[in-house]
C-alpha cells in the first residue's frame, strides 16, 4: 500500500528550454511563454533544467527571475543546478534575490558531482584549483548553511560609510525549507533526508538490484523515496516530487501522436538494462490518453508514494506540442489523478 494514499496534490512540469543557436532569444521567450501558460492552466509549479555549453538554459536563475515578473502564483524551480559549476556563496545570493523578487516562490533543486566533460572544461572553469575542487556533498552543505543564514564571514559592522553583514544578503527566511536535492542513489536519498532537504526523483536512477534480481525502475525509485523519508526529520511528511516523461495525447493531432510514439520507441531500449559506467537505469516514457496514463501511474509503486509531481516535457518537441501536452495534462490527466488546478 502507498505511504501517502492521497490524491495528487501538486502538479508541475519540467522543461529544458532548448534554443536555436542562431536565435537564442526566441528559445528563451518560448520557455517564458510556456511558464506563463502553465500558470494560466493552474499548474502548481514550473521547473527548468540546467545545461552548460549546450543549446539549452545555462542560467536558470536569470530565466526564473524573468518568469517571476511575468507570473504571480506558480512556483518556480530548478531541476537541477549541478553545483560543480557553482560557487555556493554567489549562488546563495542569486537564489535569495530571485526568491524575494518572486514573492517566495523559488524552489531550487541541486545536485553534486564533477561537471560533464570535466577534463575538457576544468581549465576554463577552475584554472588554478581544478585538481583539488571538492564536488561532493560538502558543496551542498555549504549552500544549505549560507541560504539558511549561517555566517559567511567573521566580519560585520560599519567600515567608513559602508555597512557589512556576516550572512548572505539579501536573506530570504523561507528559502531554506524549499531547497531540493535531485538524487538517484540510496546514498543521495539518505543524505538529503538527514539534512532536511526536499527530494527530487526523476526518470533516471542508479541501478541497484540486490541478489541478482531483475532491474525494476519503479521498485528502485520507491526504495529511494522510502530511504529519504526514513532519514528525514519529518518522516512520511517529507516532500518528494516524482518527474517522469509523461505525454498525454487526448487533443493531439494524428501527426503529433505518431511523433510522440516514435520518440518513446526510440528511447525504450535504454530502459532494458543499466547504461554506461554510472549504471544508470531509465524509466520508459509514458505516452497515451489521460485515462490510460492515469491507470499506469496509479499502478506505479513509486508514484503511489508521492502526492506531487513535475512531469518532464520531451526535450526536442515544438512549442505547439508543449502547449497541447500541458493543456491535456492540466485539463485531463491531472483531474484523472485527483488533482485540482490552483486559482
Amino acid at each position: 500500500m502507498p505511504s501517502t494514499p492521497r490524491p495528487l496534490r501538486k502538479l508541475g512540469f519540467l522543461t529544458i528550454g532548448l534554443f536555436d543557436p542562431a536565435d537564442p532569444a526566441r528559445g528563451h521567450e518560448s520557455t517564458l511563454e510556456i511558464i506563463e501558460l502553465g500558470e494560466r492552466l493552474g499548474f502548481d509549479s514550473a521547473w527548468v533544467r540546467h545545461r552548460h555549453l549546450q543549446y539549452g538554459i545555462s542560467s536558470p536563475i536569470a530565466v526564473l527571475a524573468a518568469a517571476s515578473q511575468r507570473t504571480r502564483r506558480i512556483e518556480l524551480g530548478t531541476a537541477v543546478i549541478p553545483l560543480g559549476w557553482e560557487n555556493p556563496l554567489r549562488l546563495a545570493e542569486d537564489l535569495a534575490t530571485v526568491d524575494l523578487l518572486s514573492g517566495g516562490r523559488l524552489n531550487p533543486g541541486v545536485s553534486v558531482g564533477p561537471p560533464m566533460h570535466y577534463e575538457q572544461v576544468k581549465d576554463a572553469l577552475y584554472p588554478d584549483t581544478g585538481d583539488i575542487e571538492d564536488f561532493g556533498y560538502e558543496r551542498v552543505r555549504r549552500l544549505l548553511d549560507l541560504v539558511r543564514g549561517k555566517p559567511a564571514s567573521d566580519f560585520s559592522g560599519v567600515e567608513g560609510f559602508e555597512v557589512f553583514s556576516d550572512v548572505v544578503q539579501p536573506h530570504s527566511p523561507g528559502l531554506g525549507a524549499r531547497l531540493w536535492y535531485g538524487g538517484g542513489s540510496p546514498g543521495s536519498a539518505r543524505w538529503a533526508g538527514e539534512h532536511g532537504m526536499n527530494f527530487l526523483t526523476s526518470s533516471v536512477v542508479k541501478a541497484v538490484a540486490p541478489g541478482g534480481e531483475p532491474y525494476d525502475f519503479a521498485a528502485i525509485q520507491r526504495s529511494l523515496i522510502r530511504e529519504f523519508r526514513a532519514h528525514h526529520p519529518e518522516g512520511e511528511a517529507a516532500r518528494v516530487s516524482q518527474g517522469l516523461v509523461v505525454i498525454p495525447t487526448d487533443s493531439a493531432t494524428p501527426g503529433q501522436r505518431a511523433r510522440y510514439a516514435e520518440f518513446a520507441a526510440r528511447r525504450l531500449p535504454r530502459t532494458a538494462a543499466p547504461q554506461g559506467p554510472a549504471r544508470l537505469l531509465f524509466a520508459p516514457d509514458l505516452v497515451g490518453t489521460s485515462a490510460e496514463l492515469a491507470e499506469r501511474l496509479r499502478a506505479d509503486p513509486a508514484f503511489r508514494e508521492v502526492d506531487e509531481v513535475a512531469f518532464a516535457l520531451p526535450f526536442t518537441f515544438a512549442h505547439e506540442d508543449y502547449v497541447q501536452i500541458l493543456t491535456d495534462m492540466a485539463t485531463k490527466l491531472g483531474p484523472a489523478l485527483g488533482w485540482r488546478p490552483s486559482a
